[in-house]
């Protein structure tokens, strides 16, 4: 059984379309728990319910794509069949698919 404090991460993140990424910390303020952010990234790494919750469209605030339960090789994939540009485990335009919650 999830914590409060993870289905509330993964019902937020499920909230950023196809196509878009958002960040760790990024999840944590739209929670309401700003400082966060290494909570969210230990939640997302637990996530059972992948694909629906997709945890590899969260990635670090610099760029980059960060970590991934089945590893950043795979993070990578998923993303670019997403339409994500990535180069030297960056996303390219970030600011263009950075996805910010309302």
């Amino acid at each position: 059984m999830e914590s409060d404090f993870a289905q509330a991460v993964y019902q937020a993140l499920k909230k950023v379309p196809q196509g878009r990424v958002t960040t760790y910390s990024s999840l944590a303020k739209a929670i309401g728990r700003p400082r966060a952010a290494r909570a969210v990234g230990n939640a997302l790494n637990k996530n059972p319910y992948a694909p629906d919750v997709p945890c590899h469209r969260v990635v670090k605030s610099s760029g980059e794509v960060g970590g991934f339960a089945h590893g950043t090789k795979k993070k990578i994939k998923l993303l670019k069949s997403e339409g994500i540009k990535i180069r030297n485990n960056r996303i390219l335009d970030f600011n263009l698919v950075f996805y910010k919650f309302k």
